[in-house]
């Protein structure tokens, strides 16, 4: 007998993507009604919903009287939902994210009767290398999947094991996800289109049942599809309709051979498409933003408040984990549906910043209003530099930081505020209209510390902290009434504030802990941590005694490591044109590169001791746009001068760096290059739980040109260099290995092209999408460089990428007067080399009570132990879906033992 077929009815559904969500949304309805109908007209027939709850949810939110239809369907075996919220781009969002969305999605999927057991990840432009981890941690065992296979696989099936040594059975959709809907063209022909298929791939299927996914985009199947099947069905070839569950349990017997390793980037058997890590790179940044929010506001509403957030928290994560749609973070959309991205994002972060400071807003209740707390979201001590405004010190004095425990340290003047805030003339019947200003207390934004009422003159002295002294403004109204009835004629005015200043101070912070401190005059005698050397600088150098820099004559910079290596030529821009899409880079045939800017400028901002700044300015002419002929770059050239700031501070062991333009061009890249030392044969990127080794070339084979173009989400390393990123970023290693070119921009003008140089396909339609091309946009981007000979694990940079992208949050002390200080708390300790801590968050496990769970990955190939320590008695293994695996045992603190790569997550009570 001739290998059975399974046919999997199913559709593939972008949220959004050439249209906006509501528009996609009222074909779904469309679509959602017609297999339901069909389901239930016909027991035989199988329906599998994309491997995202969303299509779902978004369906019975129109057509919430059907719920009890889709949960029937469910339950008995017809209807295939979850086990993902969202298809999502898995390079453009945290792991931490990633495990969210699963969450949500088992969640969401066993509420309507349970999960399809598959990860299922049919269109996603390439997977992460931790993925069949975290499904397994998950206890699912089998994935399906298309793009990003290596050719080395051969059959239908593979064995995908993650970096820890996690492996789940992956079903290789090899002719895309979509490969039965040309078997079924001529519904009378299906036995004979079906046996030369099957013929085709012979060498692929083995003994199983040939796979033949009947579905694709925004579609329902022909209602009349499972009577068509059943006439082409004969006792030489059995044709079964199935869910994908269904085919993988039931109709699969051969074992499977092929073992990949890591992540899945191929072009051998299909277009990853890897130009949507650098367009629309506001998306990016928003996506960074809005995760780090939620973090933080997950860490303090967990340690430092007696509310529970946890709706609120929710929200922002189904916000952020609905944009992380595999066509909405990446940028492929229309600019309507990117304009949506954005503001869902915003919102996003907005709905995390209430928690995160209304968290905090309990602790500083018990600091002085005349001092500051400080929150640590990272679990280990660190000193960090804080901006704050204070008052400003007389003319002589200095200005000092005592922390709670009565230390002082030095202070850094960074600017000093105007003290006539108004100085105004006016006749007496105005100054009613003067006193409409006041609001209770308030007037220009601080508070009425005191006024001054003689004849011809009114005089406020405002206050950030007034004095205890009451203010009634009824009395006010009435004094100056009558002051104003008895002086007729002109009056003066005069709004004053104290002397303000905005300080940069030193503070130190335990781990996930909150500290405390006030500025004022001091002696000069202060002590300085002793980690903090101090930051110096000269006309275009700048120094802390563990990095130092300098600006080279063509505005580049020399920036030397704390072990002597020494990046020289650091942060060359090169642009030049691209005229291709949203999807894929294409360079112009006659392509204009320009690296050399027409004008230099070098301007000393801030020379220590705590931080020490340059601003480089370099003007480079580049093109406006691409000719009419789309491989000519060339025609009328602007100006376009480049801001990069260039900063050191005191105890950091890396140099900050951040560029500003406003982008005057269109259709071009630019690109921040890191010249190495010597060349190297590879680089590495931290990104969703691991950090990924890859060479200087990419696999090829089907109809995309393979560049070597990667991402990276908190840094990247080749070499002697290693750049922290603030997000998601994608880079190469260019000229065989001897630069390190980071994108900073990427402008196009269409969705796709048909004619695309370096990809045989259109990707999408052709559509205009004018947005992408930032024009008028400011362009900025900030990283860090830490040159270091024994690369990323010998420079700690997974600790120091964390400092980087977390700064600590800063909220004003409430608490009435100018008392005592509180003293420090520790939060929860993590002590580990190279430990991630992807999450801390407040849970409610109903019989077992609240707790905290920490979540922890191992950013290391070897094993590791990692030492748990906070207020807290017992603790608990559990899985990625938060079910109790085994207690863990507590001594003063918790140990952990983690292998290479592990996640690991624990809840302590």
């Amino acid at each position: 007998m001739e290998n059975p077929a399974v046919f999997v009815p199913h559709f593939h559904w972008d949220r959004e993507w050439y249209e906006p969500f509501q528009v996609f949304r009222h074909r779904l309805v469309t679509a959602l009604d017609t297999v339901l109908e069909t389901a239930e007209s016909n027991p035989d027939f199988r329906f599998t919903v994309d491997g995202q709850m969303a299509a779902i949810e978004d369906y019975l939110e129109m057509r919430p009287e059907n719920r009890d239809r889709v949960v029937a369907l469910v339950t008995g075996g017809q209807l295939a939902i979850g086990p993902w919220l969202i298809l999502l781009d898995e390079f453009l969002c945290s792991g931490e994210t990633i495990v969210r969305n699963l969450q949500m999605g088992w969640a969401a999927a066993a509420r309507l009767g349970g999960s399809m057991p598959v990860g299922y990840l049919p269109d996603m432009f390439g997977h992460i290398a931790q993925m069949p981890q975290i499904l397994a941690r998950a206890g699912i065992e089998h994935a399906a999947l298309w793009r990003g296979v290596p050719g080395s696989v051969s059959g239908h099936a593979f064995r995908w094991r993650a970096p820890d040594g996690s492996e789940v059975r992956t079903e290789f959709l090899f002719d895309g996800y979509d490969n039965g809907l040309d078997v079924l063209l001529v519904p009378d022909q299906i036995g004979r289109a079906l046996g030369e298929y099957a013929e085709m791939t012979a060498e692929r299927w083995g003994g199983d049942a040939v796979l033949a996914m009947a579905g694709t985009d925004h579609s329902a199947p022909d209602p009349r599809l499972a009577d068509w099947l059943r006439r082409a069905s004969s006792p030489e070839r059995p044709i079964t309709l199935a869910t994908l569950d269904e085919y993988i349990r039931e109709h699969v017997r051969d074992e499977v051979s092929s073992c990949v390793t890591g992540e899945l980037r191929s072009h051998v058997r299909g277009n990853i498409l890897p130009g949507v890590l650098s367009v629309r790179l506001g998306l990016k940044q928003a996506m960074a933003v809005a995760e780090r929010t939620v973090d933080h506001a997950e860490r303090m509403n967990a340690l430092w408040s007696r509310r529970d957030d946890s709706p609120f928290l929710t929200l922002a994560w189904r916000k952020i984990i609905e944009s992380t749609a595999h066509d909405s973070v990446v940028g492929s959309g229309t600019d309507e549906t990117c304009e949506q991205v954005e503001a869902r994002l915003a919102e996003a972060a907005q709905t995390a910043r209430a928690v995160r400071d209304a968290a905090l807003a309990e602790p500083a209740a018990l600091v002085p209003s005349d001092g500051y707390l400080i929150a640590n979201p990272l679990p280990f001590a660190r000193t960090a530099l804080v901006e704050v405004d204070v008052a400003a010190s007389s003319e002589g004095a200095v200005l000092v930081a005592t922390a709670a425990d009565g230390s002082a340290h030095p202070v850094q003047l960074v600017s000093e505020a105007p003290t006539v805030l108004s100085d105004e003339r006016m006749d007496a019947s105005q100054l009613e209209r003067v006193l409409r200003r006041i609001h209770r207390r308030e007037l220009f934004g601080r508070l009425i510390d005191h006024y001054e009422l003689t004849p011809g003159s009114l005089v406020f002295h405002l206050a950030e902290v007034p004095a205890d002294a009451p203010f009634d403004l009824l009395i006010l109204r009435r004094e100056v009434a009558a002051a104003a009835a008895a002086h007729p004629g002109e009056w003066r005015v005069l709004t004053l504030t104290e002397a303000r200043a905005t300080a940069l101070v030193p503070v130190r912070v335990p781990a996930s802990g909150l500290a405390s401190f006030r500025v004022g005059p001091g002696h000069r005698a202060v002590s300085r941590p002793a980690d903090f050397a101090p930051a110096t600088a000269t006309a275009r150098a700048l120094s802390n005694g563990l990095v130092e820099v300098a600006v080279a004559a063509d505005g580049t910079l020399d920036v030397t490591g704390a072990d002597g290596t020494v990046l020289r030529g650091v942060g060359r821009l090169v642009d030049g044109g691209d005229r291709g899409d949203s999807y894929n880079y294409a360079p112009p045939a006659r392509d204009v590169l320009v690296s050399e800017p027409s004008e230099i400028a070098v301007e000393l901002l801030e020379s220590g001791p705590l931080r020490s700044t340059l601003r480089v300015t370099r003007v480079y002419e580049w093109p406006a746009a691409l000719s009419s002929d789309r491989d000519v770059r060339s025609g009328p050239t602007g100006p376009t001068p480049v801001e990069t700031l260039v900063e050191v501070r005191a105890g950091e062991p890396f140099v900050r760096v951040s560029t500003s333009f406003l982008n005057q061009s269109a259709d071009h890249r630019l690109r921040f290059h890191v010249p190495l030392p010597e060349p190297v044969a590879g680089s590495a990127s931290a990104g969703q739980f691991a950090v990924t080794e890859r060479g200087l070339t990419a696999e090829g084979g089907w109809g995309e040109y393979p560049l070597a173009t990667f991402p990276a989400s908190s840094f990247v390393s080749a070499g002697a260099a290693n750049v922290l990123l603030d997000h998601s970023s994608e880079y190469e290693l260019v000229d065989d290995g001897r630069e390190l070119a980071i994108t900073v921009l990427r402008a196009i003008g269409s969705i796709s092209v048909n004619i695309h140089p370096l990809r045989d396909e259109p990707a999408a339609s052709e559509i205009p999408v004018p947005g992408a091309q930032d024009l008028g946009t400011r362009v900025e981007n900030r990283l860090a460089v830490v040159p270091s000979a024994s690369g990323w694990r010998g420079a700690g940079v997974v600790a120091l990428a964390e400092e980087f992208r977390n700064d600590v949050l800063v909220v004003r002390g409430t608490a009435p007067g100018a008392g005592q200080l509180p003293p420090d708390v520790v939060g929860l300790q993590v002590d580990g080399a190279d430990v991630l801590v992807s999450s801390i968050r407040r849970v409610d496990d109903g019989d077992r009570g609240a707790g905290t769970e920490i979540r922890l990955a191992a950013m290391n190939d070897t094993e590791s132990t990692v030492r748990v320590s906070g207020a807290f008695t017992k603790a608990t293994t559990v899985d990625l879906l938060g079910r109790p695996l085994a207690p863990a045992p507590v001594a003063d603190g918790l140990e952990l033992a983690l292998g290479p790569w592990e996640i690991r997550t624990v809840v302590v009570r």
